[in-house]
């Protein structure tokens, strides 16, 4: 696999389908590919476009097919959906049918009463500006990305399940919901016959709280593919901080989402012991962490971030990783504190 440089055509690799895992998203018929390509860092106004362009090619190029977005990412908010619209009318629009493309409401977005939460009126108003943003005439799956205290769960699923009644949303999910929410949102979408099928979640080797709160096991059970972000504990489970903080990090550069005190000596040593057995397995310690993931069964796709193509090209080898024994994975489990 090679990274594009700017052409004028684009034209997809052929053998893009040839060695990417697909995966059935819960009790639907619907198959993610094992990585989605996220779009909340790098994506938006602050961002070198020909460098965007540049990730999603070598992206469906290696066999990514789900890129996943949401109406607030990017720097401003809309613009990330804004560049992935031009990057679709340059070079992906013939691909249009091979994609899954996602989107989200439910953080703030704009101003007044009505511009965060769970509301029919939120919801049915982001989506479509998202479909302007982007010039779509419909997401395959849009998701309500929080909980909100203040909305009844089952107003936010009929919310869902009319954007799929009005054909601009395929599939709909949830995100960052827990046990007691899913089980609330799913059956009520279950009564309407509404295609809920995926949940989207952090899921890490250093945050497991959708392990140990019910989620996972309750989306295994009931359905709902699982679909993990920040799986490299934003970069603490990469090579990057092995020996410190580089002067060069998103740790140092912009402590926006990971902090110095994040780089406890405890976490330093937990890295440097997880690093230990990837380099046994003749692995990097961000592709042990990338398939451990995939080593659950409930999890459709994980979402990967990215600041040049050949970061895709390097976390794609996960999904080709043979697997871990029983005796790895506690060894594994045992490092990370569970």
């Amino acid at each position: 696999m090679v990274t594009h440089t700017d052409r004028a055509v684009y034209a997809a690799a052929p053998s893009r389908y040839e060695a990417m895992p697909y995966r059935r998203c819960g009790g639907s018929g619907l198959k993610l590919s094992a990585f989605s390509l996220g779009f909340w860092h790098n994506f938006g106004d602050n961002g070198n476009f020909d460098t965007m362009r540049s990730m999603c090619r070598t992206a469906f190029d290696a066999g990514i097919t789900s890129f996943d977005l949401a109406n607030n990412y990017g720097t401003a908010y809309g613009s990330a959906e804004e560049n992935f619209g031009r990057i679709m009318e340059k070079d992906l629009k013939p691909y249009r049918n091979e994609l899954i493309i996602s989107s989200k409401a439910g953080y703030d977005m704009w101003a007044g009463p009505y511009g965060a939460g769970g509301s029919r009126k939120y919801l049915i108003a982001s989506c479509e500006e998202s479909l302007k943003r982007m010039g779509l005439e419909y997401v395959d799956i849009f998701y309500h990305h929080c909980m909100d205290p203040e909305t009844p769960v089952e107003e936010t699923v009929e919310a869902l399940d009319l954007l799929v009644q009005q054909g601009k949303a395929l599939y709909v999910g949830i995100s960052n919901y827990d046990e007691a929410a899913t089980s609330r949102a799913k059956e009520y979408a279950r009564s309407l016959h509404c295609p809920l099928v995926i949940q989207q979640r952090r899921f890490s080797l250093f945050d497991r709280s959708i392990e140990s709160d019910g989620t996972l096991a309750y989306c295994a059970a009931n359905g709902i593919g699982v679909i993990a972000f920040s799986p490299l504990a934003q970069g603490l489970l990469t090579n990057r901080y092995l020996n410190g903080i580089p002067a060069d990090s998103r740790m140092a550069r912009d402590p926006r989402f990971l902090h110095r005190e994040d780089l406890t000596e405890e976490t330093l040593q937990k890295i440097q012991r997880l690093n230990q057995i990837a380099e046994k397995k003749e692995i990097t310690l961000a592709e042990l962490s990338l398939a451990w993931l995939l080593n659950h069964k409930a999890v459709c796709s994980v979402i990967i971030g990215a600041s040049k193509p050949e970061q895709i090209l390097d976390n794609v080898k996960a999904a080709y990783h043979p697997g871990f024994s029983a005796d790895e994975l506690a060894e594994i489990d045992a490092i990370a504190g569970i």
